[in-house]
């Protein structure tokens, strides 16, 4: 049975954070998620919480998926990160892939994104889970939607 999976949301907008979340849940997972849309809120929610997953928007306001990815790995935490978009060019998803990104998906399609193998690297809390507050692998499993 799937468990608790934590989702600290990079996202401007309450209503594509609230369908981020829903798919997790058709899957049976129950998410458990803070939304954040600025550098300082994502340092501290990054310091305050364990995440097992982190999910987010290419373009903000006053943000963007390229600083939440390098604040994720500065931090040295191990959280996957995935980015979603409704204008990302491929050139920019393999970059960021490359840069520690472990998917990427356009918002138009991503209905059904959460599938096993997303699960397989957010690692949903278990009564085993572990703290991610060891460092960072350099290993990154995607897959593209």
């Amino acid at each position: 049975m799937p468990g608790v999976l934590r989702v600290l949301l990079v996202e401007d907008s309450e209503d594509d954070a609230a369908l981020l979340v829903h798919e997790p849940r058709k899957g049976g997972y129950r998410p458990q998620s803070q939304r954040v849309d600025s550098a300082v809120d994502l340092a501290e929610a990054l310091a305050q919480d364990n995440w097992d997953l982190v999910i987010t928007d290419h373009n903000l306001p006053a943000f963007s998926s390229a600083a939440a990815l390098g604040m994720v790995k500065d931090s040295g935490l191990d959280i996957p990160i995935i980015i979603v978009s409704g204008s990302i060019g491929e050139d920019v998803a393999v970059a960021a892939m490359k840069e520690g990104a472990h998917d990427y998906i356009m918002k138009e399609t991503w209905r059904g994104w959460f599938r096993p193998s997303t699960a397989s690297y957010a690692r949903p809390r278990t009564a085993a889970h572990t703290d991610r507050r060891r460092p960072h692998s350099s290993t990154s499993r995607f897959t593209m939607h």
